[in-house]
């Protein structure tokens, strides 16, 4: 499932029992741009996948919190724990790595 979530939202979502994976993006980024389409064919396709995305322009709050200060970021969450942090494009089978390292 793909969810856009913001400062209201965010710490709600992470702290669920689900792993989740968060794409920190922004509109105008290229490299973002590129893994949108990744993340959206996962979120559909497989079932468990949650995977949440924060616009970092819209939500500094969360970005400025968790010290990300270069687009796109990928962390995997589980019941509110940052189990890992990436920076930079991903193609889509590191992806489904990262969620399989975790599940």
């Amino acid at each position: 499932m793909l969810k856009y979530v913001n400062d209201k939202s965010f710490d709600e979502e992470i702290n669920k029992e689900e792993l989740c994976l968060v794409d920190f993006y922004a509109t105008w980024c290229g490299p973002c741009m590129k893994l949108s389409p990744i993340l959206e064919e996962l979120a559909n396709s497989r079932a468990g996948y949650q995977i949440l995305k924060v616009d970092v322009t819209e939500c500094p709050n969360i970005a400025s919190r968790l010290n990300i200060d270069t687009i796109p970021t990928i962390c995997m969450y589980k019941k509110g724990k940052l189990l890992e942090k990436n920076i930079g494009y991903m193609g889509k089978n590191k992806i489904i790595e990262l969620f399989e390292k975790y599940s």
